[in-house]
């Protein structure tokens, strides 16, 4: 304690010195600065020294997240995994890797894909201009051709609607109304099918931007080598039905083991491929029980069924005409239906085959619901879209657009059904 008074004494003396009282006026400016740097350094001290302290006033700049890639769509990820060549950088599918694509369910790919070089695409693309019209032309093709992302989903497009939308977008692009379209109008067709209007959602997958200057083996085709030719519109309304008869008749033979006939069991397998629903072990059921073996389908049976299975939307619309609400059908009510929506009849074979496919409590009659569920599921080949395309928005135009002219044209007399 004597020390610290000794301290304390010659502290006090030397601040009340004559010459401390001389430079008050002098540091009394740097006074709180001292003072402020003493307690800022004496805070400091204070946080670094306790633990799981941080400064109140200190900055922390945020760890680097990683940006995730855009989530694929189910489309891409099967287009992906069927191509088999690759062209600058990008994936493309043969004729032959459509086909697979559209009948088995995964593809068992042993080797690398085989990357072009510009002179193999030119040989494509020779040959495609060359090639005939027919049933088999994606099978005459095989694997010496090029088929983009845009265009899987065009010809999917092709597999899947009726006829007359196409042909509504043919006057619609068809300016001089000659029924022909030049390739700069074909690329816009596909752009419409290709891309969404409406905006993805964070995350997803990108719309499809591909460049024009890679020709592609639908080009060669419609408009020629070097793409100047007309595409008429009954070559095109051709290629449709000959490409959807190539799809039909490699997936009966498929299913029919290479017969001319297709048993109904093996139709039963046709119907319920590439649907995931909780309910196809209680089908299978109802096949073994009600179905006896010996019983088949033809082709011209399978394909009125195919054709059918194109014009979902319009025998669903139908169905409301028949019943007036989602209710179960009964089997004269549902041929009634498929003809409105058609115009052509399913045989008996079949209808019976379906309803005691689908018919869960023996009560002779559908549910329309979970049967358009189960057949939604197999003309999507099991990929279900959520966000819809650029076409799905242009196909509800021309469906509104196709309703508002029979209104007027009917006038006051009603629904013709």
């Amino acid at each position: 304690m004597a020390a610290f008074g000794r301290l304390v004494s010659v502290f006090r003396n030397a601040v009340w010195s004559p010459r401390s009282l001389r430079s008050v006026a002098r540091h009394r400016a740097v006074g709180p600065a001292i003072v402020g740097s003493v307690l800022g350094t004496g805070l400091i001290c204070y946080y670094q020294y306790l633990p799981n302290r941080t400064l109140p006033f200190a900055v922390h700049a945020e760890a680097p997240k990683e940006v995730a890639a855009p989530a694929l769509s189910a489309r891409k990820v099967r287009f992906i995994q069927f191509t088999s060549v690759v062209y600058e950088q990008e994936p493309y599918m043969t004729p032959r890797d459509f086909l697979f694509s559209v009948m088995l369910e995964n593809v068992d790919r042993k080797l690398q894909k085989k990357s072009l070089t510009t002179q193999e695409v030119n040989h494509m693309l020779a040959t495609a201009s060359k090639a005939l019209a027919g049933n088999e032309l994606f099978r005459t093709i095989g694997d010496d051709g090029l088929i983009s992302y845009t265009e899987y989903l065009f010809l999917l497009t092709i597999l899947t609607k009726p006829h007359i939308g196409f042909h509504i977008a043919f006057k619609m692009l068809d300016v001089d109304g000659n029924e022909q379209v030049d390739k700069k109008e074909f690329l816009k067709l596909k752009k419409i099918i290709g891309t969404s209007k409406k905006r993805a959602p964070q995350g997803t997958e990108k719309p499809v931007v591909e460049g024009d200057g890679v020709n592609t083996t639908l080009q060669a085709y419609f408009f020629g080598e070097r793409g100047e030719n007309k595409l008429q519109y009954q070559d095109f309304h051709r290629f449709m039905v000959d490409l959807q008869a190539e799809v039909q008749e490699m997936e009966f033979l498929q299913f029919s083991k290479g017969m001319d006939t297709m048993r109904r069991e093996d139709f039963a397998e046709w119907l319920l491929h590439y649907t995931n629903e909780e309910d196809n072990e209680a089908y299978w059921e109802n096949m073994r029980k009600r179905i006896p073996a010996g019983q088949s389908i033809t082709f011209e049976e399978f394909k009125a069924f195919c054709l059918f299975t194109n014009n979902l939307e319009d025998f669903s619309f139908s169905m409301k005409l028949v019943t007036g609400a989602n209710r179960p059908v009964g089997m004269a009510q549902f041929k009634r239906a498929v003809r409105i929506a058609t115009g052509h009849d399913l045989s008996d074979n079949v209808l019976d085959t379906v309803f005691k496919l689908f018919d869960m409590d023996g009560d002779k009659c559908l549910s329309h619901k979970e049967f358009m569920g189960v057949m939604t599921d197999r003309i999507r080949r099991g990929l279900k879209v959520q966000h819809q395309s650029g076409f799905s928005d242009y196909w509800k135009c021309v469906k509104r657009e196709t309703l508002k002219g029979a209104k007027e044209a009917l006038g006051d007399t009603g629904c013709p059904f």
